[in-house]
């Protein structure tokens, strides 16, 4: 079983439509607080899972992206929403490509936030192999060390620390077992690249222009390779995106929303 936040989310009844918010990793649901607010007073059903281990949702030591798809896709049914727009922020995006191969009819469009399409290039993997036995041995305070410096654009760093501290508090609360199961799950995924060309609904790619790990670049191939999709870049962000430019980050959602969704039930 899953923990989630949530908005407009109200008893009994079916909701046609909702926004699923994919975190990134290692961070947590609550990484996505400023788009709760905009996306709630627009109206709009939204949720947001925490991965397995995180925030009280069911720890599995072992677990892959199609695990997790199956289980949203439970919690969705349990909330009786019918259709999402899927918006997945870097390992959030490789989640959200797992759940359109799954479940197409259920999304109903997607949003594809500083994310690749492609699976690990072995110099990649053996990153990740090392980062697993650095947790392993330090704990998540060795996690929030070495991924928070990638998160943020300089200027952030010296004008908005409040944001590492975020970030840092969302990483510190999970354990090493957690972390590196995450970890594991990103090292197993899928190549989504042969997916691209076969995606037939909405898609808006958003990318940071500052993002070092996904750059801007990255957006664009994914961008180029899916039909009709539009492609927005966020200046003044990095990674993380959504926290470092909440309003301009939110706003392309909501102009994504207006102009593709058009069975949104509202409160």
């Amino acid at each position: 079983m899953l923990t989630y936040s949530g908005a407009n989310l109200t008893a009994g009844g079916i909701k046609k439509h909702a926004l699923l918010l994919l975190h990134a990793f290692p961070l947590s649901a609550d990484m996505w607080k400023p788009q709760f607010e905009a996306l709630g007073k627009a109206g709009y059903a939204v949720i947001a899972p925490n991965a397995f281990g995180i925030e009280g949702s069911e720890e599995r030591n072992e677990w892959t992206f199609t695990d997790y798809a199956h289980e949203l896709a439970k919690l969705l049914e349990s909330l009786k929403i019918e259709r999402v727009t899927v918006v997945g922020l870097s390992m959030g995006g490789y989640q959200a490509f797992e759940f359109y191969r799954l479940y197409p009819k259920k999304t109903a469009s997607l949003v594809l936030c500083d994310t690749r399409a492609e699976a690990d290039a072995p110099e990649a993997r053996s990153a990740r192999e090392e980062f697993i036995r650095a947790i392993e041995a330090c704990g998540a305070e060795e996690a929030a060390r070495r991924m928070i410096p990638n998160y943020f654009t300089a200027g952030s760093s010296v004008e908005k620390p409040e944001l590492a501290a975020e970030a840092a508090m969302m990483i510190k609360k999970q354990s090493a077992t957690v972390i590196n199961a995450a970890m594991r799950a990103i090292m197993m995924r899928s190549d989504a690249t042969p997916l691209l060309a076969a995606i037939d609904c909405p898609v808006l790619v958003l990318c940071g222009a500052a993002d070092k790990l996904t750059t801007p670049e990255t957006a664009e191939s994914i961008h180029a390779l899916i039909p009709a999709s539009q492609l927005r870049l966020i200046a003044g962000a990095g990674h993380i995106s959504n926290m470092e430019q909440p309003e301009a980050f939110s706003s392309a959602l909501l102009d994504h929303l207006l102009d593709h969704i058009k069975e949104v039930s509202r409160n």
